[in-house]
């Protein structure tokens, strides 16, 4: 079994963002980019929606990026960066035959949203900020109800929340 790992910042009142456009770093905290960092190259491998990956622009160090789309004639100038067309369940099969163990799923509400739907994400790690947007994009949608075991809570700095479930 592959480990899928959802990792995400999230709102005091659970959104990832403000706008599609929103780049993280404009509210995350710099020990929530020092997790994704950390936790990103454990997994070796990243997962992402194009939106995500246009606010990002560029590839991460140490980490092999795939960039989820439904288009097919995409690239990216650069190493580092593959566009997959495939579904959750085929990528992680393709994967998987490579000898890929471990996913770290990056954004947005799209690919979080397929991966909890087809029922392939095995741990949950998110952070919470002290912000409330009042609106938003969400963590995800569109899936029946997922119950979720608390494996750890860290505070990691002095206003924001790790909070590590396994589904």
């Amino acid at each position: 079994m592959m480990n899928v790992w959802l990792i995400a910042a999230m709102s005091v009142d659970g959104k990832i963002a403000q706008s599609s456009e929103q780049v993280s770093l404009d509210w995350t905290s710099k020990e929530d980019t020092r997790f994704f960092i950390d936790k990103t190259k454990e997994a070796g491998v990243v997962i992402m929606g194009r939106k995500t990956f246009d606010t990002i622009g560029k590839p991460l160090p140490g980490r092999r990026m795939i960039v989820m789309t439904r288009q097919t004639d995409l690239a990216f100038e650069g190493d580092g960066v593959e566009y997959s067309t495939l579904s959750p369940s085929a990528l992680l099969e393709q994967l998987s035959h490579e000898g890929v163990q471990t996913v770290a799923l990056a954004g947005g509400e799209m690919v979080y949203s397929q991966f909890l739907q087809a029922g392939l994400v095995t741990d949950v790690y998110l952070t919470i900020e002290p912000i409330l947007f009042g609106s938003g994009i969400p963590l995800a949608t569109g899936f029946e109800r997922i119950e979720m075991r608390l494996e750890d809570v860290v505070r990691i700095n002095d206003q924001a929340v790790l909070l590590h479930y396994k589904l």
